[in-house]
């Protein structure tokens, strides 16, 4: 066998860093170790596993088709390892989440699993669904929790928990002074506060409700639900997002939420994970919590 289990493990390293000087401390070689390890490696395969772009390397065709069999080996070659020396399997996963679960939803979740699994080691990286999704198919991530749809073929999406959307607005606002039941009618000319498209938030505002409201009128998109929350309290248009995330201020006065019965807004949240991961006991252990911790 003419490779070496470091030289699959420098390989991944540079999949997922993106460079030979990320990827070397990543896997606590020298540069010049981990690019000559990169290059017997490609030597030994008899074709490079990336495109050169300056510092950057990309992964090729090759290169993504045997990704995710390097992460195999490697992941059995760890549990092996422990095993034999009578150890259970060190947890160290590489999370992500979109803005409202981790804002919400992750410090708890993450704070429990460790008193659960103390010696695990969790790192989350916080992004869109769209982002999310993109850095789970590139195997940077091993698990995504996402709030939007995912109709990748090569990623699985497992149902996880509802999530529910509100409209809110400042409780000066028009809307919140209307002694009656609110209809279509009434949102057809405001001012909307919205959530940037990619974002599983604005993806049920636009397949819902902008079917009723095709001229509506998007007054500014934001980025992070605390800044959208912010602006309205304030007195500027409507927002729809998470009831996670509105709540807190509707209970200090500061938010009301509209009854919107005509729309309905309860969303499902998912896990993600890459069909072709090596699903380590580590790996579905936090699933399985997941699934445990659902409400």
């Amino acid at each position: 066998m003419r490779m070496t289990l470091r030289q699959l493990a420098v390989f991944v390293a540079v999949a997922q860093e993106g460079t030979v000087t990320r990827a070397s401390d990543a896997v606590r070689l020298t540069q010049s170790a981990a690019s000559m390890a990169l290059a017997d490696l490609e030597d030994a395969l008899g074709a490079p596993l990336f495109d050169r772009l300056g510092k950057r390397l990309q992964l090729n065709d090759l290169g993504r088709f045997l990704l995710p069999q390097a992460l195999e080996i490697l992941g059995r070659c760890e549990a092996f390892e422990q095993a034999a020396q009578g150890e259970l399997q060190t947890i160290d996963l590489r999370l992500g989440a979109t803005l409202t679960i981790s804002d919400y939803l992750m410090p708890d979740l993450m704070a429990d699993f460790l008193k659960f699994q103390p010696q695990a080691q969790l790192q989350l990286q916080v992004g869109n669904t769209r982002q999310i999704i993109e850095s789970v198919s590139q195997f940077q991530l091993d698990l995504g929790l996402i709030e939007g749809s995912c109709h990748l073929p090569q990623l699985q999406a497992f149902p996880w928990r509802d999530d529910e959307l509100a409209v809110c607005c400042a409780p000066q606002h028009p809307l919140a002074q209307l002694d009656r039941p609110l209809d279509l009618n009434d949102f057809q000319k405001i001012d909307w506060i919205l959530r940037e498209e990619g974002s599983g938030t604005r993806e049920v505002f636009d397949n819902v409700m902008l079917k009723d409201l095709p001229n509506a009128k998007l007054r500014l998109t934001l980025g992070h639900n605390e800044a959208i929350l912010k602006v309205v309290a304030g007195g500027l248009g409507v927002a729809c997002v998470s009831r996670l995330a509105i709540e807190p201020l509707a209970n200090e006065g500061q938010l009301v939420i509209l009854d919107t019965p005509f729309w309905t807004l309860k969303r499902p949240l998912f896990m993600l994970v890459h069909r072709q991961k090596y699903k380590g006991p580590g790996l579905k252990a936090f699933m399985e919590f997941c699934r445990e911790n659902n409400t």
